[in-house]
């Protein structure tokens, strides 16, 4: 079996109701929060989510998936249970439309960036996977990283399903990862004392960041991702080069300390509560926003999917 297109087999497709306002893919899955999906075809994204291998796309007002079921690949229309997958993982409950216009509201310059980047979201990630994915992220980019994360997975995750030329692994597991002593992956000390983080983090608002950093002895950045993106921390705000510069760029923002003249924790936390004094108790998902706008300015001139669409209907239709 190989990857599916919408147009070729459309009876195989499931849908989920979702404005293109409230979800972009080819923005989201391509900025960096997530490091395992591919746009094999134009417009479809095929990556490993809920220990299964999905092909996404979407259309005007409808999300559709498709899944592929064993080591045969074989491909089938999502049932109900697997559909709910994709929307916690999306987090669809969050209206991301009320999120835009608030942050619009009270801020102009997000107004005018959500002009040309609306349905930029927050994924709901599993913990482990984004911790050892954001360990990867220090002083990388998005490609080195995509490259690191795959390579992990080939080495110590189990083997899913191969479409076309190109073989699918899912995520190792914490007892997987405790053998990695590999020369060719070269783990730091920070990836072997993740061992200590639980399987199934459960943090009390306000102390997220400590169970992650104190044992792991990791930067406040990757503990911020993993509490923005898997422990449901919408206000974290991982802060990085991109977002000071944003904050020194479009905001005028500087650190009260005379003495702080780059990233540390004290200016972290500080920029951190710039923005949440700012955006809300959702300030995390508005720097998302922003963040990928200053990734994709160069680029910025693409049509969302809908336009580069040749047909308009449903797998149904």
């Amino acid at each position: 079996m190989g990857h599916r297109t919408l147009a070729s087999t459309r009876a195989l497709w499931a849908s989920i109701p979702c404005p293109l306002s409230e979800l972009r893919l080819d923005l989201v899955l391509a900025s960096g929060q997530s490091f395992r999906w591919r746009e094999q075809s134009p417009a479809h994204w095929s990556g490993v989510l809920a220990d299964h291998v999905w092909t996404l796309t979407q259309i005007e007002e409808q999300l559709y998936c498709t899944v592929y079921r064993g080591d045969k690949g074989w491909v089938g229309r999502p049932t109900l249970e697997e559909l709910e997958a994709v929307r916690e993982y999306f987090q669809l409950d969050v209206s991301l439309t009320q999120l835009y216009r608030h942050w619009g509201s009270v801020d102009s310059h997000f107004k005018e960036v959500a002009q040309k980047f609306q349905g930029v979201r927050l994924l709901r990630q599993d913990p482990i996977e984004c911790l050892f994915s954001f360990i990867c992220s220090s002083n990388n980019n998005i490609t080195r990283i995509t490259g690191m994360v795959e390579r992990l997975c080939q080495a110590f995750g189990p083997r899913l399903i191969q479409l076309d030329d190109v073989t699918y692994y899912g995520f190792p597991s914490l007892q997987a990862l405790a053998v990695w002593q590999g020369p060719d992956l070269n783990p730091s000390p920070s990836v072997y004392g993740a061992g200590a983080l639980p399987t199934e983090p459960q943090a009390p608002p306000g102390i997220g960041r400590n169970l992650i950093v104190v044992p792991l002895g990791e930067t406040n950045k990757v503990a911020d991702c993993v509490c923005l993106m898997a422990l449901d921390k919408p206000h974290a705000v991982p802060v990085d080069v991109h977002v000071w510069q944003i904050a020194q760029r479009d905001y005028s923002w500087h650190p009260t300390t005379s003495q702080a003249k780059g990233l540390s924790p004290q200016t972290n936390k500080e920029l951190g509560n710039f923005f949440r004094s700012l955006w809300g108790p959702y300030a995390g998902w508005a720097q998302a926003v922003l963040f990928c706008a200053d990734l994709r300015q160069p680029h910025c001139a693409r049509e969302p999917p809908a336009k580069r669409r040749k047909w308009s209907k449903g797998p149904e239709g």
